[in-house]
């Protein structure tokens, strides 16, 4: 494995999809269960707010375990839509003790909750169990003013999806794991052929501002707080042109059609997709299903010129203790077994990416079932450049890049305007 240049390795997804029965409660109580006490100790429960159970049964076997070690602690999963969980999470926040784990969806929010004094500073439990936090990607990103606001659970981060058969029609040698972003648009321009509903496009960039955004920060200077953001112009100027060229699918056409990254990939008309690992989890879940024939692959993400081969971006998504909890003690038992060696077995087992790496890590989610031969060398990094940071304007700049960033790619505004204006909105975000 190649040698870390931040506390980053890699990360994950899973092939698991079952049904859980949830229970609805959303307060921390203690059990009213006839036995009350267990070998001595109180039997409490802690509620544990998470998003669409049904496609992440690794949290279900993470319980279960926890519970088998932990006979006093029970885990109340609250089970939300993706879509809606991170309003149910704050609403749950403002209610004091309506959580006792927060597990935050969308990391940059972690700094808001923390400034609310929402989160409960980790820094002494992580000191009184010795714990080695060298093994966590991303760990020091969440030590926010001297305050460990949360322990890194699962990263995700992007790799180059392609479709090997549309390689092999045309004729042209599969990505290599040290390709360049110039050589990928190159590429792309070779694979693409056929038109209407025959075309086969040989690339795609999803609607997410991310899908260009992300490219211009991947060498690590710059973030996209900005102000000046004048060096993703190369980004979008490649974007624009592949979108002109029709070696990509435009903008507008995904937007207006809700066209989802994944099921053009799985249906086999684009060769490449830029996309997070989480699609890993997807691509075998649909092989093993029958859904999709796809001969797929994966290589590593292409990088900027003159950048190092393996820098990539992703996110890391952490697990806290609520700061009003009535259980600390044992939620935090919990976080340190779920984000620990452990909880990342279950994760691992399912194709997932745990934060909690060693060298053998890449390895063990290499041995998981449906994953494409020479994905541990694909998915080998040199750094991992958080997407959004853990600040407290990230979720406000994110969306306005967002909004910025749709009339760029349908043409509403120049290329110049459009980064001159995110710059204006994200000063004001900051002095506001």
């Amino acid at each position: 494995m190649r040698k870390k240049t931040v506390k980053s390795i890699a990360l994950g997804l899973t092939a698991v999809t079952l049904a859980a029965t949830v229970l609805s409660g959303c307060g921390s109580s203690k059990d009213s269960a006839e036995s009350g006490k267990n070998g001595g100790e109180e039997e409490v429960t802690l509620t544990f707010p998470v998003w669409d159970l049904a496609t992440n049964g690794y949290l279900k076997n993470i319980v279960d375990g926890f519970q088998k070690e932990h006979p006093n602690i029970k885990i109340n999963m609250v089970d939300t839509a993706g879509s809606e969980y991170m309003n149910k999470l704050t609403i749950m926040l403002n209610g004091g003790t309506d959580c006792d784990i927060v597990y935050v969806k969308d990391p940059d929010t972690t700094a808001s909750y923390m400034k609310k004094g929402q989160l409960e500073d980790l820094t002494s439990y992580i000191e009184k169990d010795g714990i080695d936090t060298s093994k966590y990607i991303s760990y020091d990103s969440f030590n926010l003013e001297g305050k460990q606001a949360a322990l890194p659970f699962k990263t995700d981060y992007y790799v180059l999806f392609y479709n090997k058969d549309i390689f092999d029609d045309a004729g042209v040698q599969y990505p290599s794991n040290d390709m360049t972003w110039t050589e990928w648009e190159e590429m792309c321009s070779k694979l693409t052929s056929g038109e209407g509903a025959n075309k086969i496009y040989g690339g795609f960039l999803h609607t997410w501002q991310a899908c260009v955004q992300n490219w211009a920060i991947q060498d690590g200077k710059n973030t996209i707080l900005g102000p000046d953001y004048t060096f993703m112009k190369p980004y979008y100027e490649m974007a624009l042109r592949m979108q002109d060229a029709g070696t990509i699918m435009d903008y507008s056409t995904l937007k207006t059609g809700n066209i989802a990254y994944a099921s053009v990939f799985q249906q086999g008309t684009v060769a490449t997709v830029p996309m997070g690992t989480w699609l890993v989890q997807q691509m075998i879940a649909k092989k093993a299903a029958g859904e999709t024939d796809v001969n797929w692959g994966i290589a590593t993400i292409p990088h900027p010129d003159g950048v190092e081969a393996g820098s990539t971006v992703g996110s890391t998504t952490p697990m806290a203790i609520n700061a009003n909890s009535k259980y600390k003690e044992e939620a935090w038992e919990f976080i340190k077994y779920a984000c620990g060696e452990k909880g990342s077995s279950y994760l691992i087992s399912a194709g997932g990416f745990p934060s909690y790496q060693d060298d053998t890590t890449i390895g063990e989610i290499c041995k998981a079932d449906g994953m494409p031969e020479g994905a541990a060398e694909a998915l080998q990094t040199t750094s991992i450049v958080l997407d959004r940071p853990i600040n407290i304007n990230s979720a406000e700049v994110n969306q306005m890049l967002g909004e910025e960033h749709s009339l760029i790619m349908i043409k509403e505004k120049s290329i110049d305007d459009g980064l001159k204006e995110m710059g204006e909105r994200a000063k004001e975000i900051e002095n506001s």
